[in-house]
């Protein structure tokens, strides 16, 4: 039975899959914006959600809870001040999933994995339409 198994293996052993998570959750948190696979962005972005849930929280428990998973302490820092102020009146739905097409080495799904902001969303969307405008005017040629 498969009863109480919430989440993909990612084809790796357990502490290998929560290393790499929480080394992806503080990249996440510096960067803003990481570039991974799918299946990799649908795990981290459970994380990644409950990290920002942590923040506005507060408190020393939460921050406590927060740095057992994220590994510097520097970006728990970065999670509990700025990122906390800018997601204070969301209710969820922290990060998005962008897919960004598939790797050279061995074809596989690649998608971005970013933190939401209206100032990001416009630009996002600005470059959707210059690459799709870009790739119509080269078909033409």
């Amino acid at each position: 039975m498969h009863h109480g198994k919430a989440g993909s293996k990612l084809g790796r052993t357990s502490s290998h899959k929560e290393a790499m998570l929480r080394n992806m959750v503080t990249s996440i948190i510096k960067h803003e914006r990481i570039r991974t696979t799918d299946m990799k962005a649908k795990e981290l972005r459970k994380i990644a959600d409950k990290m920002i849930t942590l923040g506005k929280k507060g408190g020393l428990h939460a921050r406590r809870q927060a740095l057992a998973v994220v590994r510097d302490k520097d970006m728990v820092g970065k999670l509990f001040g700025e990122l906390t102020e800018r997601y204070r009146d969301r209710q969820g739905g922290y990060t998005r999933i962008i897919k960004a097409g598939y790797r050279f080495g061995d074809n596989a799904p690649v998608s971005i994995l970013e933190y939401i902001s209206d100032e990001k969303k416009k630009e996002t969307k600005a470059k959707a339409k210059s690459k799709t405008r870009t790739r119509k005017t080269k078909e033409k040629e």
